[in-house]
């Protein structure tokens, strides 16, 4: 049984210990819909200050919609396009202050200022991206980023 608890300590202390909760959650784990849906509510739980936060995945060369926390998003999304098909053409994690200053952003939710978009990549192949969305412009600084990105470290442990 999952129990909710007061994160403390300095952000990146805050970060190892949810990379800890997620592998103790994912334990013994090997469905892919369920250990994302986990991983979202987790992420959703842990996060403030955001609007939406989930997962795409690869399938037939474009991004469709996993498991998330949030409003309805968009289904597909091509390679290339919007910060989350940006992130998987370069192959990077991408942190966009402005959302409205990134040239063909896709807007499924109006109050989204902010996102941050992390590469899933298992056995070097990217297999989908975590995305996150903030109402709040500048909403994830470089702890963020790094926090994220061991997060999804440990997610592709369990998948």
């Amino acid at each position: 049984m999952f129990t909710r608890i007061e994160y403390k300590g300095t952000l990146e202390e805050q970060y190892n210990l949810l990379s800890k909760q997620l592998a103790a959650l994912l334990e013994g784990e090997e469905d892919l819909i369920a250990n994302l849906s986990n991983a979202s509510a987790l992420l959703n739980q842990f996060l403030t200050d955001i609007n939406w936060v989930g997962f795409y995945l690869m399938k037939n060369g474009e991004l469709v919609l996993g498991p998330f926390q949030g409003l309805p998003a968009c289904v597909r999304i091509p390679v290339g396009h919007g910060v989350c098909g940006t992130a998987v053409e370069k192959g990077e994690t991408i942190v966009v202050d402005d959302v409205h200053q990134f040239p063909g952003h896709i807007a499924c939710d109006a109050r989204s200022n902010s996102e941050i978009v992390i590469p899933l990549v298992k056995n070097g192949e990217i297999i989908g991206v975590l995305d996150i969305d903030s109402p709040l412009k500048n909403r994830f600084k470089q702890e963020d980023r790094l926090g994220l990105e061991k997060f999804v470290q440990t997610l592709i442990r369990y998948i």
